[in-house]
């Protein structure tokens, strides 16, 4: 059974007035008096998506959503000039002013819940609680066992990956593909990005009864996703070395819930466990048969739930 909220529609949206050139676009939904969350998406690169808004009781909570800086519907589409982990940090500040906000519930997964981790220990003041899924930290070792140690469930799909830059250590692949999303021939730029995405779908589809879909449905979708995407696993995600369990004492006394799918194979439980003990005040739920996708039945139920749960407790 769906355990989402029904569908709704914003009530407002708009664009962030312009800064670096980028137009960020954001949108409201549900009820305006109601508890402020934020939602992050994943990615780097992805975007916003409609049943974002359903995992919150649209009569309880004032539900935030925005694509970050060349992402979805933000201007321009794919582009990485001033587009850095403290630029979307600085966005989603100049986002809560604007809406006048005092302080908010913040809810990500995947990408989304390392920028909710970046913001929140740069904005403690300015966060009520997190909930977070599937967690990653943009370490060393979560990238290796993304590029490499992965290879041992995808082979032949990490080939393909491989093929423009065969022998090479994933970081010196990832700047063969910066120059091949970026290639004047968009042909051959499309072609990286296909290649790109198809690996991330083949490690989303291990264990499924068959294979999932690309991430998005267009060339140009998948072409501007693919080049966000690059640009921030080739630089650690402008974080450094340890950064955010390092920082953790900033928000040690913030309650959050930690959603896990113990059958992550993106994002894997580890990671998770490490965060949840460096946070006296967080609370571990292990999906036993979660996968990363926030789509998967046990892991939407533990999203809902968390999100229900945090209504009792929240100071609005």
């Amino acid at each position: 059974m769906d355990a989402l909220y029904p569908p709704l529609e914003p009530h407002a949206s708009g664009f962030l007035p312009e800064a670096d050139g980028h137009r960020v676009r954001y949108e409201v939904s549900g009820n305006p008096a109601g508890v402020p969350v934020l939602f992050l998406h994943g990615g780097p690169g992805s975007s916003t998506k409609p049943d974002h808004r359903r995992y919150f009781d649209p009569a309880r909570y004032h539900i935030v959503l925005f694509d970050q800086r060349g992402c979805g519907t933000s201007q321009p589409a794919g582009s990485v000039s001033a587009n850095t982990t403290a630029h979307l940090v600085g966005d989603m500040e100049r986002l809560r002013v604007l809406l006048g906000v005092r302080a908010w519930v913040l809810f990500g997964g995947s990408w989304g819940s390392t920028l909710a981790l970046a913001y929140a220990q740069a904005y403690p003041e300015a966060v009520t609680r997190l909930i977070l899924r599937g967690i990653f930290l943009a370490s060393r070792s979560e990238l290796d066992w993304y590029f490499d140690g992965l290879e041992a469930f995808v082979p032949e799909a990490r080939a393909r990956l491989f093929e423009p830059a065969p022998g090479a250590r994933w970081p010196a692949l990832l700047s063969t593909y910066e120059t091949l999303l970026n290639h004047p021939e968009r042909a051959l730029a499309q072609q990286a990005a296909l290649r790109w995405s198809a690996f991330e779908a083949a490690v989303m589809s291990i264990g499924e009864a068959s294979a999932l879909p690309l991430p998005a449905a267009d060339a140009a979708g998948l072409l501007a996703r693919a080049r966000v995407q690059v640009h921030y696993l080739a630089r650690n995600c402008f974080l450094r070395p340890g950064e955010l369990l390092d920082n953790m004492a900033r928000i040690a006394h913030l309650p959050a819930t930690l959603v896990q799918g113990r059958m992550d194979f993106v994002c894997p439980p580890v990671t998770a466990v490490a965060l949840h003990a460096r946070w006296p005040a967080s609370r571990l739920v292990m999906v036993e048969q979660g996968k990363h996708a926030s789509s998967h039945p046990g892991i939407e139920r533990a999203l809902v739930a968390a999100a229900d749960a945090a209504l009792a407790s929240s100071d609005g």
